[in-house]
């Protein structure tokens, strides 16, 4: 969304720069992305006064003039245009500064008096198409100031960021009313120049048919076209847009075609309600139809272009053929021209569905589109078809035909929401008055009513996004402001809701594989054809990747290639995802979360002990699928067979199958190893979901001992664990083993373990004695059941 930064303070007389207002707007309701000055070609041109101005001594249409640029010394300047005049202000262009059109001015003679700089007219500074006389300035700005810091030339234009949920915010009014509610300045629509009161009615039916003048408005779509209005202005008089109108049109990022154009332009940019004007003429018999079109009817939209239409297009229509394709392109027939006397001005609401397939069957994108697809303010219609019929009167003339017609069978009442204060302060975590919620919500347009310690709030017309309690709550954390809500860590009590059963099983098998040395590939699940896929995608982003994946590995495999051609031939990789199978009753596939792994190349990294180690085998493939089934499944039925169905081996869950292990057939080069898959089935219902467990932070002190034991070769580390644990109590809070040792000093048949000892108490810090009773029982355990010793 551009919106430009002159035409929001005509809503709302604020005092923030451009800056400023973009650091409030994105804290609050949109991310500014750039703040965009709009003449900085005019940024090198200055306010000059001529001291003197007399003739040119070689020439009869020349000036010589002497200018006080600000540089503390006049400076001489050679003029061609007959209105300069001493005392008089006028922009300047120092030798060396670069006007609009590119031209660069340097210091030269002309009929032999030497000229620095130059002043300038209108069109040389590209405001305007006065050549013939230097633009006279009406300032008291000392000479050598800014031109763009004096005259309201320099406009500013803000890139918003509007998400989807916002399409309110994607006009000026939607944005000031976000400025009015932060810095509690009132807001007004602008005064149009030259406008007389609104001299338009409207007559509202929930019929299908209204009449206005001898055109007739036939609604037979209305799913297409909840409401539609149209009001017929004649005598207008089509030309250039005034320059206020022009200049607001473009510096929110349009071009200014003529007044009645820009009218529609101006109510999409200003008020979010995108607008149509047909020439009235040009519509045969008297029709205007809001209707589906007929298969393969044609219409040629204003871009040039002839579009073939089917019956899921909503079009408006003459008597005879479709004159625009509705919420997305006008008809290049019934376009309005310099010709044109009398406009039918359609303001209508279509259904944001149908915009949104019509737009992508035709590939055709529009503002109008954008905004129709987000929806449009329903309720706003009548005034903002009074307001643009206004400003057409005000900048084309004309006579407005009354009353207008809206087709309209009217919505539902927009339903209550119940807001309780102790709920904000639950989810914003500090305490908002209530007389604050209040002016607040009722800022931003909702209509409050307070219930006891509750409100009863309406959301307006334009908030179609706000539809529970949670989005409240979101509109008075951006009233508080998000900078005021503090961000300390604070007590809280956590959640006793396991994780779903597919998340802990994919988060368990997840960090098993990454634990055994692979990496998570994230491919999209597209895929070109072949026996696992079939499904065809009914809009692929690519047409070599148009079908959902029957198996994960035919991703790993492209995944694997793109190694190889790369000259990587060591690949690791896994992924957790959708599969997709043969549709089901309801047409549509069925899906299955499948983990699968990708192994080839060596087997360990290559070290100075091992120049060459030892490729991945099929028993590599073996050994992984045993870890992968039996981090899904603990403590599951699971067994390894030979495979039945042309793999190496089906894995077996209480004899079904639910996975294999495979040798891969990949578009390899001769140098690379064979590449061996696995692939298996996630079935969460096979697996008892564990219950949440908490348990507080330590508090205390820890006490580490370390333990270098003397063992024989014959016992097992595994053994010594057993033993240290059962007799060092339930204080043991962590043990592991952070050395092992043979050589000199190591008695022939021994080894020297190291293990590391962490007691805790939870709730005292623990005395020497303690550890060291703990100590004594240990070793001498050790010594009796295992004969291991302490290491001296």
């Amino acid at each position: 969304m551009n919106a430009s930064y002159e035409w929001l303070r005509a809503f709302v007389p604020f005092e923030q720069s451009p800056k400023e207002l973009a650091e409030l707007l994105t804290m609050r309701c949109a991310t500014v992305e750039d703040v965009v000055p709009l003449r900085s070609d005019l940024n090198e041109i200055l306010i000059a006064k001529v001291l003197t101005a007399v003739p040119h001594p070689n020439s009869d249409h020349l000036t010589l003039t002497t200018v006080d640029a600000g540089t503390g010394e006049p400076v001489s300047v050679v003029c061609g245009a007959p209105n300069v005049e001493a005392g008089a202000t006028y922009p300047y262009a120092p030798v060396g500064s670069t006007l609009p059109g590119g031209l660069k001015l340097e210091k030269r003679k002309i009929r032999g008096e030497t000229s620095n700089g130059m002043l300038c007219s209108a069109r040389e500074l590209n405001l305007g198409t006065d050549h013939e006389g230097i633009l006279k300035l009406d300032t008291d700005a000392a000479p050598g100031s800014k031109f763009t810091d004096v005259m309201p030339v320099g406009g500013t234009r803000l890139v918003i960021d509007v998400l989807p949920n916002r399409p309110d915010l994607l006009s000026h009014e939607g944005i000031a009313r976000e400025i009015a509610a932060a810095t509690g300045k009132p807001m007004s629509r602008p005064e149009i120049p030259g406008a007389k009161p609104a001299s338009v009615t409207l007559a509202t039916s929930n019929k299908v048919t209204a009449s206005i003048g001898n055109t007739v408005i036939q609604v037979n779509d209305s799913d297409g076209a909840p409401r539609y209005a149209a009001a017929i202005v004649t005598g207008v008089k089509v030309g250039p847009s005034p320059e206020w109108l022009a200049r607001r049109v473009e510096d929110a990022g349009s071009r200014s075609i003529n007044n009645v154009v820009d009218v529609t332009n101006y109510m999409l940019m200003g008020f979010g309600q995108p607008m149509h004007a047909f020439d009235l003429r040009k519509i045969k018999g008297g029709q205007v139809v809001v209707r589906r079109a007929a298969a393969a009817e044609k219409i040629t939209t204003l871009d040039g272009k002839e579009r073939t239409l089917n019956p899921d297009v909503t079009v408006i229509a003459d008597a005879t053929s479709p004159m625009a394709i509705a919420g997305v392109m006008g008809g290049r027939e019934s376009e309005v021209t310099n010709e044109t006397t009398d406009i039918l001005l359609e303001v209508a609401a279509f259904n944001p569905k149908s915009v949104r397939a019509t737009r992508r069957a035709l590939g055709l994108s529009t503002d109008a589109s954008y905004r129709f697809e987000r929806g449009v303010d329903v309720d706003a219609i009548p005034h903002l078809l009074q307001y643009a019929v206004q400003m057409i009167v005000a900048v084309a003339g004309g006579s407005p035909m009354s009353p207008a017609v809206d087709v309209y069978a009217g919505s539902s009442a927009r339903e209550s929401i119940q807001l309780e204060g102790s709920e904000v302060r639950r989810i914003v975590g500090v305490d908002v008055p209530a007389a604050q919620i209040e002016s607040g919500l009722i800022a931003f347009g909702f209509e409050v009513k307070k219930q006891g310690t509750a409100f009863s709030v309406t959301p307006p017309s334009w908030r179609s996004d706000v539809t529970e309690c949670a989005d409240l709550i979101e509109e008075v954390a951006r009233l508080y402001g998000y900078d005021n809500i503090p961000d300390e860590i604070r007590p809280f009590r956590p959640g006793t809701v396991p994780d779903a059963p597919i998340v802990a099983l994919s988060n368990r098998v997840r960090d098993s594989l990454i634990a055994h040395g692979l990496f998570e590939a994230r491919p999209m699940p597209f895929v070109k054809e072949s026996g696992m896929s079939t499904i065809r995608v009914a809009n692929p982003l690519a047409e070599d990747e148009a079908y959902l994946r029957g198996s994960i590995l035919e991703s790993l495999s492209r995944r694997a290639e793109h190694n190889l051609a790369h000259m990587n031939g060591n690949v690791r990789l896994f992924e957790i995802g959708t599969t997709f199978g043969k549709a089901s009753e309801n047409g549509l596939p069925s899906e299955n979360i499948d983990v699968a792994a990708v192994i080839m190349g060596l087997r360990r990294p290559v070290h100075f002990s091992e120049p060459q180690p030892p490729a991945y085998d099929q028993w590599d493939a073996k050994e992984l699928a045993e870890v992968i089934a039996t981090s899904a499944y603990p403590g599951a039925n699971l067994t390894l067979v030979v495979s039945s169905h042309g793999f190496l081996w089906d894995i077996l869950l209480d004899s079904e199958r639910v996975g294999s292990v495979q040798q891969l057939s990949l578009d390899a080069p001769v140098w690379a190893s064979p590449a061996f898959g696995v692939e298996m089935l996630l079935k969460p219902e096979a697996v008892k979901a564990a219950g949440m467990k908490y348990r507080g932070l330590p508090v205390t002190p820890a006490v580490e001992v370390d333990l270098a034991l003397l063992v024989p070769e014959n016992i097992v580390a595994e053994k010594m664990e057993a033993s240290i644990r059962k007799n060092a109590g339930e204080l043991l809070e962590r043990l592991e083993v952070f050395d092992e040792f043979r050589g000199k000093g190591i008695a022939d048949g021994f080894r020297s373990v190291a293990w590391r000892l962490t007691f805790r108490h939870p709730e005292r810090t623990l005395k020497d004695k303690e550890i060291q009773g703990r100590s004594e029982k240990i070793l001498k355990a050790l010594d009796q059941e295992l004969g291991a010793k302490r290491r001296v």
